[in-house]
């Protein structure tokens, strides 16, 4: 069965997370009715990462075994034409992957984007966007301590109590805190996985460096500490982004995975292709 590999924006404002839950609409659950409107099958979609309500995707990865051989672009626009009327998912790109590919499992990083609207006024346009904080920051105090959580450590303090993960030890390979256009603030992070609210636990304690309110040693007494409490705030969904996720090259040169089953280019709009049912994610 041909396997696609789906990278996808999203404003995750008004869904519930991306993993499909019984108290709201999720972004996986909005992707798979537009699959099933397009292939007329039910389909599970496996996302590379689990965000939660609110957080945002720029470059969500997903992959999805879709009963029949499409031509990638037919894929792409049909399943956004079903996604236009909710709004608040668009795929960027669909790709053929081989079956041994895993969009959760063959990761080899993934990078967030931590928005931070720092200035006097609240924000209007970007709201739900980024996190508004008022007071002026030092942003180089914050680049600098931030620096000090970078390599391996047991990053318990920056972790949710809810979180499911066997261990607490995780590899943090880029840790920048910048500034960005206007008057933003941003914080990149990457790494091949992340604890359940790592990011936005270190957000919320680079925020108080950049205060003045904790200083470099405090945050790295924090982190020694390996105790949860000793966290500062944890920052709000609205400034978190998926960004990008890398993979290893993949072997697509296969050319029967390129034969199409749509009609070639210029016999059909992707809302008039479909196999099975019409409909909308």
């Amino acid at each position: 069965m041909p396997r696609y590999k789906l990278t996808i924006e999203y404003d995750g404002t008004a869904y519930c997370g991306w993993q499909r839950q019984k108290n709201g609409m999720s972004v996986q659950e909005t992707i798979e009715i537009a699959l099933q409107a397009f292939c007329g099958e039910d389909v599970t979609l496996f996302g590379a990462g689990r965000t939660d309500a609110g957080v945002h995707a720029t470059g969500q990865v997903a992959h999805v075994d879709i009963p029949k051989l499409w031509r990638t672009d037919t894929v792409r626009d049909a399943l956004n034409a079903r996604l236009r009327e909710e709004g608040g998912v668009a795929i960027l790109s669909a790709e053929l992957v081989p079956e041994t590919f895993d969009a959760r499992f063959s990761a080899r990083k993934r990078h967030y984007l931590y928005r931070i609207l720092n200035r006097r006024p609240p924000p209007s346009i970007l709201k739900g966007q980024v996190w508004w904080c008022w007071k002026r920051l030092d942003v180089e105090a914050m680049d600098r301590a931030a620096k000090r959580l970078l390599g391996t450590h047991d990053f318990n303090t920056f972790r949710s109590v809810n979180c499911q993960a066997k261990s607490p030890v995780r590899t943090l390979e880029r840790l920048d805190v910048v500034q960005g256009p206007g008057e933003e603030v941003h914080i990149h992070a990457s790494a091949q996985s992340f604890l359940h609210n790592q990011i936005r636990s270190f957000a919320g304690s680079l925020k108080l460096v950049g205060e003045h309110r904790w200083s470099e040693a405090d945050l790295v007494a924090a982190l020694e500490s390996r105790d949860r409490k000793r966290c500062g705030p944890v920052a709000p969904p609205d400034g978190l982004y998926l960004t990008r996720v890398d993979y290893a090259a993949l072997d697509l040169s296969s050319a029967a995975l390129e034969t199409p089953s749509a009609p070639p280019s210029g016999e059909g709009d992707a809302e008039e292709i479909g196999d099975g049912g019409v409909g909308e994610e």
